[in-house]
């Protein structure tokens, strides 16, 4: 079964005009040619379709880091070709692994003694990483409920709705059922007043999360977990926390070191932070990190030798680079606290500045929080006219990436757009960004359609002021809107005639 979309139908070739500097013959879309072509001419084919990608550093959706100074994309490419699994192979980049887990543990507290090992691994995500921690929570529940002659096959997760779907993912693959806490106007996190009262006996954990996807606010990790101790007195059970901290991991030990959230929280087991979002990576890197060794049943970990060595596994993949590894190793010793705080310091005052930019316009009100990951949400104040969409749309033309979504249950009714800052996002381009904004609602506002749609609204209030209804013909109408649209056209051309 094939899951993605070709992005055409109409012809079943593909065609490049340098490369027929190199080869006549256009080439299958869908099959392997039968003959080899020139190598410079697979570069051309390849490069010239890459050249209809957007930019990266536009692109204002992703959380994923963009840029890496060039002795680390150096030492990416030097070290492309070793496979990270093989431990015997490869003992210093094991070490390195080693080395950031423990760097890591100690960033989130974890009570480790003087010479005590952090427990943890390296993942191609933090999906791979709730994964795993959701396999120990489920595998020590199960454990737990087969001492006791309890039943032990409807185990469950109390989350926020506004989880990343990598939590939906968990609970199906792995049969686990997802207790959702509803979201409310305003209120776009999870509750844990609520979501303590639906912690049951077979809750093998409560999901906190350390920078929501759709807004960057931080859930209330520390009065959960004060929530969840009183329960646990009361009942005798030991519902346990998780934190996915795959964006605001890396950010709140250095903005809100006070922020009680992390291993200093004794109920919190684990938890996972994306090394390729605001850990300084490129796509492909994520830890997750026990609060010790009786967390992490052993019974799921493997061992193999057939490698070279005995070698402990617990992933849910088997290959796999190390770049991103040994890349993750050079941002923590090269960038040091320092560093990261001066970088978090930074995407956090760009993020003040495209808000109190967004703000002045007078369109928008801003749904994202200060205190959080460094990013603007924001809705219209008025999208009788011009929905969020729209705007997401247009801004395409500026070569801007900016999502549009609504939210979840039950606030599913509000739409927002999204602006992430990343280190590689200015304040320069954060201005430039507010202006494009401005410019595209102008654009729409004098649109025909919604010159129509905004003269149909003002008629009505009109008639409802004067307590008359006075209907214009279509020929006057359409008049109407002809002359605005030549206004627009010939503002739009005075506009490309001026000298800058």
């Amino acid at each position: 079964m094939v899951l993605s979309k070709t992005a055409s139908q109409s012809d079943v070739s593909i065609h490049s005009t340098f490369a027929s500097r190199y080869v006549r013959d256009s080439l299958p879309r869908f099959k392997m040619p039968e003959n080899s072509i020139p190598k410079d001419a697979a570069f051309q084919i390849i490069n010239d379709e890459l050249m209809l990608d957007g930019n990266p550093r536009l692109n204002l959706a992703s959380f994923v880091t963009t840029w890496m100074e060039p002795e680390c994309d150096k030492l990416i490419m030097d070290s492309i070709n070793k496979n990270y699994v093989d431990m015997d192979e490869y003992p210093v980049t094991t070490e390195l692994q080693n080395r950031c887990v423990n760097m890591i543990a100690h960033l989130f507290n974890a009570p480790l003694g003087e010479s005590e090992a952090a427990v943890g691994v390296g993942t191609v995500g933090s999906s791979e990483a709730i994964m795993l921690a959701g396999l120990a929570f489920k595998r020590k529940w199960q454990n737990k409920r087969k001492a006791e002659g309890k039943p032990y096959d409807k185990p469950n997760i109390v989350t926020g709705a506004n989880v990343q779907v990598c939590w939906e993912k968990f609970a199906r693959y792995f049969e686990v059922e997802l207790k959702e806490v509803k979201l409310t106007e305003g209120y776009y996190v999870m509750d844990p007043v609520k979501a303590v009262e639906m912690v049951d006996e077979n809750t093998i954990c409560v999901a906190a999360i350390l920078g929501s996807t759709l807004n960057g606010e931080f859930e209330d990790v520390k009065l959960l977990n004060d929530l969840l101790i009183e329960k646990n007195k009361e009942t005798g059970w030991d519902t346990p926390i998780h934190v996915d901290a795959a964006s605001g991991g890396f950010i709140a030990p250095f903005l809100y070191p006070e922020l009680e959230w992390d291993f200093r929280l004794p109920l919190v087991k684990s938890i996972n932070v994306s090394g390729h979002k605001y850990g300084l990576v490129y796509a492909g890197i994520g830890w997750v990190i026990w609060r010790s060794k009786e967390d992490l049943p052993e019974e799921l970990i493997f061992h193999i030798n057939y490698l070279g060595a005995d070698q402990p596994t617990f992933t849910l993949n088997f290959s796999k680079g190390s770049s991103q590894v040994i890349a993750q190793y050079y941002q923590l010793i090269r960038l040091g606290y320092e560093g990261y705080r001066n970088v978090m310091d930074n995407c956090h005052e760009n993020a003040m500045v495209l808000k109190e930019g967004l703000e002045k316009t007078g369109y928008f009100n801003i749904v994202s929080k200060d205190e959080g990951v460094p990013l603007v949400a924001f809705s219209l104040k008025d999208n009788s006219c011009h929905d969020e969409f729209e705007i997401s749309e247009m801004l395409r033309r500026f070569g801007w990436i900016v999502p549009a979504y609504t939210m979840p249950a039950d606030a599913q009714h509000i739409t927002v757009l999204r602006v992430v800052v990343r280190e590689d996002f200015s304040r320069t381009l954060a201005e430039r960004l507010v202006m494009d904004i401005t410019k595209v609602i102008h654009e729409l506002d004098t649109l025909p359609a919604r010159v129509k749609a905004k003269m149909s609204i003002l008629c009505t209030e009109e008639n409802g002021k004067n307590g008359s209804m006075v209907k214009k013909t279509e020929i006057e109408t359409q008049r109407e809107i002809t002359d605005v649209w030549k206004k627009f056209v010939m503002q739009r051309k005075a506009g490309k005639n001026k000298v800058c």
